[in-house]
């Protein structure tokens, strides 16, 4: 069974509140009995505030029905809500190892002659680069500019695919918003 947020808290609110066995306090919190038994005394945990597993949806008001009317029933948490919420990333700066910081440029060339619509500041974020460097290879004032050719940024490491397909994407969708006319003229 999965862990109860804040056991004794919780074993503090079910004391105060319910009728059940110290025994099934002690069960569903992954406690002794007698630590429960010592928290219903004031020995243990004296001053701690009791938490309520009702609005924390860890149980329900019929489980806990059912463990009063049963001494030998066993508490089962109620299964939580999953959210799928991914994962945010941190704001710091992104640091490119010294082996493929050459590639830079390269990566740049390709974004320039296959994704004209990502914007510079999009660039500049996904690889990792200033917006000087992103000018000078797309004028070609580049100090290596004749030695410059597109590569792919994902196949070299400066970012990753699924980073790319995001950029690509909110870049396409922003360009047909602000151009539709275009779009209908491409499809037909």
């Amino acid at each position: 069974m999965s862990e109860v947020l804040m056991p004794k808290a919780t074993a503090v609110w079910l004391i105060d509140n319910t009728a059940l066995t110290f025994e099934q306090i002690a069960q569903f919190c992954g406690l002794h009995h007698l630590e429960v038994k010592g928290i219903a005394d004031g020995d243990v945990a004296s001053g701690v505030r009791g938490q309520d597993p009702i609005g924390s949806g860890q149980l329900s008001r019929d489980e806990i029905a059912r463990g009063e009317a049963d001494s030998s029933y066993k508490l089962q948490k109620l299964q939580g809500r999953v959210l799928d919420i991914p994962e945010t990333k941190r704001k710091k700066s992104r640091y490119t190892p010294l082996s493929r910081r050459q590639d830079r440029p390269n990566a740049i060339a390709w974004f320039l002659r296959f994704h004209p619509e990502i914007s510079v500041a999009q660039i500049s974020k996904l690889i990792g680069t200033t917006k000087n460097t992103i000018e000078s290879v797309r004028d070609r004032s580049h100090w290596d500019s004749a030695n410059i050719k597109p590569v792919d940024p994902v196949a070299v490491g400066l970012c990753g695919q699924i980073e790319l397909d995001a950029v690509v994407k909110a870049a396409s969708a922003k360009k047909a918003k602000e151009n539709p006319v275009e779009e209908v003229a491409t499809e037909e």
